[in-house]
């Protein structure tokens, strides 16, 4: 619950700045020289790119949450058996060998969504987050039935 609260909070700051920022650079179109007119609409393009990545991010999450949900009605959602610190950190090692467990599973069942998302969760423990969003976009793709590159 906490994380939704964070996210929302951070979108809607992020909607202000673009409302305020878009606002702004109307007011130099609407001054009408050349130079303002130019810094205008290189205002407006930074919160029209801005809205364009909050929306895919929001998608993203409301798919990535709407495959959890699926996965542990299923009784299929990941059990964290990973080992910690004392401060609560994943134990590297643990996270490793999770992840090997995970990735033969994907590459045993390559076209399992289930499996694409439980290697995300592995991938995310490993502190890999790039790899973690790249498998679970896969996971999405697989779910909703749509081509997915190699």
């Amino acid at each position: 619950m906490r994380a939704k609260l964070t996210y929302a909070v951070t979108a809607a700051v992020l909607v202000f700045y673009f409302v305020l920022a878009g606002s702004r650079g109307v007011l130099l179109i609407r001054h009408g020289t050349l130079l303002t007119v130019t810094f205008g609409v290189a205002v407006l393009i930074l919160p029209l790119i801005g809205v364009w990545f909050l929306w895919k991010n929001t998608q993203f999450v409301r798919r990535a949450n709407a495959l959890a949900a699926e996965l542990d009605a299923e009784g299929g959602l990941p059990v964290d058996e990973l080992v910690r610190t004392p401060s609560g950190r994943i134990d590297r090692d643990s996270a490793d060998a999770v992840f090997v467990r995970r990735r033969e599973e994907t590459e045993d069942s390559p076209d399992d969504w289930r499996c694409w998302f439980r290697l995300a969760v592995a991938y995310q423990d490993a502190r890999d987050t790039p790899r973690a969003r790249k498998a679970m976009q896969r996971a999405i793709a697989l779910h909703m039935g749509k081509p997915v590159r190699a």
